[in-house]
């Protein structure tokens, strides 16, 4: 398109001055112009720098949008350096270190304009520039979409920046625009980027999406505040603020994101009012460090398409919910680390796959009248220094009402269980905690179950209808229980002078601060027939011949010592029952780590037929199983498959190989966890039936450890099974050669010797099962050799020489 005229009315009425004129450049029309004048561009392509220092109105002609182009070959199209109106141009520009539009100052209005362009940013805002922004759209795959800088600001109203290389809209240098009911999309930074003191953004009713990366990124000490606003379908997270980042969302929508939907770390603030987070692959909230801070009113949060909790909040990170609603999610809330703290202020929690409330490390919960329902857990306090208080809540409809375990302490009162698959309340490896005026109904299980080691205080509890028995104590030794009713007669009280084990618990009885072992159980109901007996092992061997054995085996010398030490510990203490003394408290669950091939299931078989001949379990067998053995592929099955692992194994080992696989480092949708937690829940309310061994690399079964402290928590001690050296794997030859009527002739020990030397010991190096397969071979090689011969005598069929040694690969 070729240049046109540009029509210059003046407006001043001195009379050297023509009212109208015609100019062959837009350059020549602007050095004519005065204030008040409007400039009416006919259609054309202008490849000149305009600078507009002047308040004129710049506009194409009417009816005919977008064909009038500014577009020089170099520098800035369009500089506006006064309070001008410009409207129905389209703005090109070609220079990566300039913007095409750039308004340095004055209040200029400029509407309908379109700006496509591969710049430094598609249009800036500078210094003391006041613009007021209209329908204006951006298209800038170079650079910024729109930036404005160094204290400007600004109003942009109904603009879109349809494309940007870099961020959608950029403020920095204290510079704080307006944003009414724009869209910003297709951006390959963030979708919103404010940085630096003093740099401050508002919108409302604005669109943010389909970002190549955050949607709205706050930091370093900048604010905004977006209303009535949306953020979505962006690539990394929805909304993040860092070091002293203050954000204020009201009644905004955050969705589909695939990381997660806000993240706020090094001390910032948000304020989230009436506000949605949705769809969410990672965490809805994401809360870290001291003094970071979210209050949360009227909000939502819910639908994860992750295995992640909904909110989590770590190394001393607060997070306030008040009235907010959190829903179908994994977990839901996360609060971890000394510091750490969540108050949750009449809320619901609901539809929770796993864990509603989890408090770790130190951390602090406060819930007061909330609501959670058809969570796996209600409130999980896990370990030591972690605590808080639940005053006034409800927990219908899941697995277990409360768990305290590992010296947690929290503080809970007036709360209602109803209706848990198992226990309302459940205090185990050490667990503390104080009970006031709470009550459990419909349980399947107990209504308290309190373990061995756990001091725990109940005060004014009561129990109803508790398929298993209101209250089991472990250690009634340990526990204050005041004014305490059930009306089941699963346990039995203290509450006049009368005999410790007289008068059982009725629906108006007391319980005292002494409380006995609790009566047996009836019978229960019939269910689903009991899974078939293991096959019976014969006769029983006495412990000093399982033992010989083991020590009959090759190399193992510090497992053997472990064995042993453990052995002799439980019949010790066997020994101080008999005699009335106490007893020490064994666990016997262990953890086997090692390379392949190093004994691990043969000592897990001898493990077990001690234990059976000491009289710890009913049978002794050997339950082997892996990853595929547990976990199903669809919701609900690996529960059940982890059921029916652990009762064939009932009087007897579980030994799971290769455990760490239940817990892989990039877990994703992974039912892996589902087993864990079926398995640990199995080993406390039958740890008397089944010793679960898990086994497997020492360097996987240490992160498998680190990553799951209730598995942790249930093993007594870890054994290592080191790898065998050559010398252990030449006498393992030598028995397989014993076993099977052949013999080394001379000089083949030394060549063995050398050879398991010299054998690479990579990843697929079995140990064991190596030296076994190389018997294997020299008998393969041997029988290929000897057929040859025509008269063979015994040495002939006997011998292994050393040229029957496989090649080394």
């Amino acid at each position: 398109m070729a240049q046109g005229t540009v029509q210059v009315t003046h407006t001043g009425t001195s009379r050297w001055r023509r009212r109208t004129g015609e100019y062959a450049s837009l350059a020549a029309a602007l050095e004519a112009a005065g204030d008040g004048d409007v400039l009416t561009v006919a259609p054309g392509t202008y490849r000149e720098n305009l600078v507009i220092q002047r308040a004129v109105t710049l506009r194409g002609p009417e009816g005919s949008l977008g064909s009038v182009r500014i577009a020089p070959a170099d520098g800035v199209p369009l500089t506006v350096r006064a309070s001008a109106t410009v409207q129905d141009l389209h703005v090109e520009g070609q220079d990566a270190t300039s913007p095409a539009l750039l308004v340095e100052d004055g209040t200029p209005e400029l509407s309908d304009l379109r700006i496509s362009t591969r710049s430094a940013a598609g249009l800036e805002v500078r210094g003391s520039a006041r613009p007021t922004v209209r329908r204006c759209t951006v298209d800038n795959p170079a650079g910024v979409g729109i930036a404005v800088l160094d204290g400007a600001g600004g109003v942009f109203e109904e603009c879109e920046v349809v494309a940007a290389g870099q961020a959608g809209v950029s403020v920095r240098g204290g510079g704080h625009p307006r944003l009414e009911r724009c869209r910003v999309h297709h951006a390959s930074g963030a979708g919103l980027a404010v940085t630096g003191e003093g740099s401050g953004l508002e919108a409302i009713g604005c669109e943010i999406y389909e970002v190549k990366g955050a949607g709205v990124q706050i930091a370093a000490r900048a604010s905004a505040h977006l209303t009535d606003s949306t953020v979505h379908r962006t690539s990394a997270d929805g909304v993040t603020l860092d070091t002293d980042a203050v954000l204020t969302l009201s009644d905004c929508d955050i969705h589909d994101i695939p990381e997660n939907a806000i993240d706020l770390r090094s001390r910032s603030v948000l304020t989230l009012t009436r506000s949605t987070v949705r769809r969410f692959g990672r965490n809805g909230l994401s809360v870290w460090d001291p003094g970071t801070r979210v209050d949360a009113n009227q909000c939502e949060i819910y639908d994860s398409t992750g295995d992640y909790p909904a909110v989590w909040i770590s190394d001393g990170a607060t997070v306030v919910l008040d009235a907010c609603r959190v829903h179908d999610v994994p977990d839901a809330l996360f609060v971890l680390d000394r510091g750490s703290r969540v108050d949750v202020v009449d809320s619901d929690l609901s539809q929770i796959r796993n864990t509603a409330v989890s408090v770790s490390d130190g951390a602090t919960a406060q819930l007061d009248d909330c609501r959670i329902r058809e969570a796996s857990t209600g409130a999980w306090f896990r370990d030591h220094g972690s605590g808080g208080t639940l005053a006034g809540c409800t927990i219908d409809a899941a697995q277990t009402g409360v768990i305290v375990t590992k010296g947690a302490d929290p503080v809970i009162e007036r709360c209602t269980v109803t209706s848990p698959a198992e226990a309302g309340f459940y205090v185990s490896a050490e667990g503390r905690g104080t009970f006031r005026n709470c009550r459990v109904t419909g349980s399947g299980g107990y209504g308290f179950h309190v373990m061995d080691g756990c001091r725990t205080t109940l005060s004014r509890c009561r129990t109803e209808r508790c398929a298993r028995g209101g209250y089991e104590f472990a250690d009634p030794s340990l526990l204050l229980v005041e004014d305490s009713t059930s009306d089941e007669s699963g346990v039995r009280a203290a509450a006049e002078p009368v005999s410790p084990l007289s008068a059982p618990l009725s629906s108006t009885s007391v319980l005292g601060p002494v409380l006995p072992q609790p009566v047996p159980l009836p019978a229960p109901a019939p269910g689903p027939a009991a899974p078939a007996p293991p096959p019976d092992p014969g006769p029983r061997r006495s412990p000093e011949a399982v033992l010989g054995e083991l020590d009959a085996l090759v190399g193992l010398e510090s497992v053997k010592r472990e064995v042993r030490s453990l052995t002799n510990m439980i019949e010790v203490g066997r020994r101080r029952q008999e005699a009335g003394l106490k007893a020490a408290s064994v666990r016997r669950h262990l953890v086997f780590t090692g390379s392949p091939g190093t004994g691990k299931t043969t000592v897990a078989r001898l493990y077990g037929e001690i234990l059976a001949a000491l009289g710890v379990l009913e049978r002794g067998h050997l339950v082997e199983v892996s990853r595929v053995d547990l976990v199903g592929e669809h919701i609900g099955s690996t529960a059940i498959r982890t059921q029916e692992a652990f009762d064939r194994a009932r009087g007897g080992v579980l030994f799971i190989d290769e455990a760490y696989a239940l817990s892989p480092e990039d877990s994703g949708r992974d039912f892996g966890k589902e087993a864990i937690d079926t398995l640990v829940k199995l080993m406390e309310d039958h740890r008397d039936a089944v010793v679960v061994i898990v086994a497997g690399y020492t360097a996987e079964m240490e992160r498998f450890l680190s990553v799951n402290p209730g598995v942790a928590s249930r093993f007594s001690r870890t054994i290592t099974f080191q790898d065998y050296q050559a010398d252990e794997l030449l006498r393992i030859v030598g028995q397989q050669a014993d076993e099977h009527e052949y013999r080394l002739a001379d000089g083949t020990d030394e060549a063995l010797l050398k050879y398991f030397t010299a054998l690479p010991k990579g990843p697929a190096f079995g140990n064991g099962r190596t030296a076994r397969q190389t018997f294997e071979s020299m008998v393969e090689r041997h029988a290929g050799r000897v057929a040859e011969l025509s008269d063979a005598d015994t040495d002939d069929l006997t011998l292994l020489y050393p040229d029957d040694l496989p090649e080394l690969s």
